[in-house]
C-alpha cells in the first residue's frame, strides 16, 4: 500500500478521503478555453480546478523539486530565462531552429509512470498511477491522459521527461562543435560555421527515434535557418553581429513611441500596463536601452513609469 494520499493529506491539511476523491477524478477536473498566439492561432488552455492545482503544487514541492533537469533545458527553471537561452548562442554565427509539434499534448501519463519506475520515484504501483491521474488530464480526441497546457506542474514535468533527449542532443551537438539549447518546444542550435549545422536535423530525428519516451515529432513548418547576414532571433531576442542580445528594432520603436505618448498624457491605462511590461522585459534583456531612455526622457519620468510595476 502506497503513502501518496497520506503525504498529500498531511501537506495540504485535507482529509485523506477527500484527497483520494480529488486525485481519483483530477484528470477530468479542468476548465478549457483558448488564448490567441502571436500568429493569430488559438492556443488551447486547460486550467485545473483549484483543489487539483493545490495538490499538484504540493506534489511538485514534495517530489519533483530535486529531480535532475538537463542544463540545456532553459525554460521554466529557477534562475533561467529567455535571455539565458539566447545568451548561449550570442557568440556564434549561424543558427538552426527546430520546433516540436504539439509538445505538451504529446507527453503521456504512461511516459510519467515509466519515468517513476526507472528513477524509483514512487515505490508503489498504485501511487504511480494516482500521481498520473493528478498530473495529467483526459482528452476527448486521444486515448490516455496527456500533459495539460495550464497545469502548474506540466512545465517542470516536461523538462524531467526530456532529460534523456537533452543529454543525448547536447553530447551529439558538441561533437559537431554546435551549441544546443531547448526552451520548451523550441530547439536552438548555433555554431561558428554554417557547415557545422548541416547534420544537426538528421541527428535530432535519429535521437527522437532512439528514445523510448516521450514520442515526439518535429513541426517542419517551423524550421528556421539564419546566418549573420539575416536577423537571428532566439526565443524572441535578437542576436546582434557584435555578440550581444537585443530586444529588436520593432520593440524599441514601440517603447519609444509609448514613452512619448505617456509624456504627452496620451497613453491610456491598458497601454500604460503594456509599456510597464515592455520596460521590465527590456531592463532584463537589454538594460543599456532602458538607460538610454532614462537619459533621453529623464530619470524622473522613467521612474514614474517603472514605479507602476
Amino acid at each position: 500500500m502506497g503513502h501518496l494520499i497520506e503525504q498529500l493529506a498531511s501537506g495540504s491539511g485535507l482529509l485523506e478521503n477527500d484527497v483520494r476523491k480529488i486525485v481519483a477524478t483530477a484528470h477530468r477536473r479542468y476548465k478549457h478555453y483558448t488564448i490567441k498566439k502571436r500568429n493569430g492561432e488559438d492556443r488551447p488552455i486547460s486550467q485545473p480546478a483549484k483543489e487539483v492545482k493545490l495538490l499538484q503544487r504540493l506534489f511538485q514541492k514534495q517530489f519533483l523539486q530535486n529531480l535532475p533537469v538537463h542544463p540545456s533545458a532553459t525554460a521554466y527553471e529557477k534562475g533561467l530565462s529567455i535571455k539565458e537561452n539566447a545568451g548561449r548562442h550570442m557568440h556564434n554565427g549561424p543558427i538552426l531552429k527546430l520546433d516540436f509539434k504539439n509538445f505538451f499534448p504529446s507527453i503521456k501519463a504512461s511516459d510519467w509512470v515509466a519515468y517513476t519506475e526507472a528513477h524509483g520515484l514512487l515505490d508503489d504501483l498504485e501511487d504511480r498511477e494516482l500521481s498520473a491521474r493528478l498530473l495529467f488530464k483526459s482528452t476527448r480526441t486521444s486515448a490516455g491522459m496527456r500533459l495539460a497546457i495550464g497545469a502548474p506542474t506540466s512545465p517542470h514535468i516536461s523538462n524531467l521527461l526530456m532529460y534523456d533527449f537533452d543529454r543525448l542532443m547536447a553530447e551529439r551537438a558538441a561533437r559537431e562543435m554546435v551549441t544546443y539549447t531547448r526552451y520548451a518546444d523550441d530547439l536552438t542550435f548555433s555554431a561558428k560555421r554554417t557547415g557545422y549545422l548541416q547534420p544537426i536535423e538528421k541527428i535530432v530525428r535519429t535521437t527522437l527515434r532512439e528514445i523510448n519516451r516521450p514520442r515526439l515529432t518535429l513541426n517542419d513548418e517551423k524550421t528556421v535557418f539564419a546566418t549573420t547576414k539575416y536577423r537571428r532571433v532566439v526565443t524572441g531576442l535578437t542576436l546582434t553581429n557584435d555578440g550581444t542580445i537585443s530586444i529588436g528594432r520593432e520593440r524599441k520603436k514601440l517603447i519609444r513611441a509609448m514613452i512619448h505618448h505617456y509624456e504627452k498624457g496620451l497613453l491610456d491605462a491598458e497601454n500604460l500596463r503594456k509599456l510597464v511590461g515592455l520596460l521590465a522585459f527590456a531592463n532584463d534583456a537589454e538594460p543599456a536601452f532602458v538607460l538610454r531612455m532614462k537619459l533621453k526622457y529623464g530619470e524622473k519620468l522613467m521612474a514614474e513609469i517603472l514605479d507602476l510595476s
